[in-house]
């Protein structure tokens, strides 16, 4: 069991930003980004700290940054707060296991997305106009059931407490600097590819998830998370058929629980029963567990 960090108090420390999950210190020549125990859903952050969540984030987006590095650089410089400046220290109860010294890139404007089953928003778009982000897919799909082969699928990237929106191919095209967005794809897909194949033998199918990229010194490398439960959908081999929803590793059993009452999507979040908070973040160690081989 690792403490909980709903937030992080650091005040000898530049505070940069305070995302969804992620408390970002500015350090100078690098940035600290720590991982923070919170957890939202449909963009709306929750009151409640999920145990172990921020741990479990930076131990699967290591493993996965460690495991691609042949197909593009990551922003990682130290995850180990021995490795931090000094001034960081002090605050090793907060720190340890769930940070990362990043180095600082321009961000894309975009979210990149791959998916490689129909669901969630995509199965919405879907039904209704039988493609995704303008990729026109066969008739007669159901959902869940995996598609022909992956698809990239950008969006826009929303301010907190505002929604995401999907965004046509070309629409990426115009928000990015020339060739990046074709870069940004052809990468997002050869990662999935290669991810798919390595969770799937380890009884884990990762139906879609998103990536961040950013340019550091003129090269496109990646940065934020890494296939974590936050950004994917991690579904159980053993237990999936396609047709409907599938149980799952990841917040969607989080999302499942909110589709059921009666709110609007919209802060103030409704609070969450301790029993949902338990076993949300048991799903996130299983996963790691599943994935990595750690355990807590």
């Amino acid at each position: 069991m690792t403490p909980l960090v709903l937030q992080t108090d650091c005040p000898d420390l530049q505070l940069a930003n305070r995302g969804k999950v992620r408390d970002i210190y500015d350090l100078g020549e690098h940035l600290l980004i720590v991982t923070s125990d919170r957890i939202s859903a449909f963009d709306v952050i929750m009151d409640e700290a999920i145990p172990n969540k921020g741990y479990v984030l930076t131990q699967i987006s290591k493993f996965w940054f460690d495991q691609m590095g042949d197909i593009v650089p990551n922003h990682i410089v130290a995850t180990e707060v021995d490795d931090f400046p000094a001034a960081t220290h002090k605050y090793r109860d907060q720190l340890q296991g769930r940070s990362m010294l990043v180095k600082k890139a321009k961000p894309l404007p975009i979210e990149c997305i791959v998916r490689g089953y129909i669901s969630g928003s995509g199965w919405k778009e879907y039904q209704k106009l039988g493609s995704i982000c303008g990729i026109d897919l066969p008739a007669g799909l159901t959902e869940s059931q995996i598609l022909p082969e992956p698809i990239f699928t950008p969006s826009t990237k929303a301010e907190i407490g505002e929604h995401d929106e999907n965004i046509s191919f070309d629409q990426a095209v115009d928000l990015c600097e020339p060739g990046l967005a074709e870069k940004a794809r052809d990468v997002t897909v050869a990662i999935y590819q290669r991810a798919r194949k390595l969770a799937d033998a380890k009884g884990i199918i990762i139906a879609d998830t998103k990536f961040e990229f950013g340019l550091y010194e003129g090269e496109l490398i990646w940065i934020d998370e890494a296939l974590t439960p936050d950004s994917s959908r991690f579904w159980p081999k053993d237990l999936y058929r396609a047709g409907g929803p599938q149980p799952s590793f990841d917040k969607q059993f989080l999302r499942d629980y909110l589709e059921t009452l009666d709110w609007g999507k919209v802060a103030p979040p409704p609070p969450l029963p301790e029993e949902i908070v338990r076993k949300t973040g048991e799903k996130y160690v299983e996963a790691m567990t599943q994935l990595t081989g750690l355990t807590l």
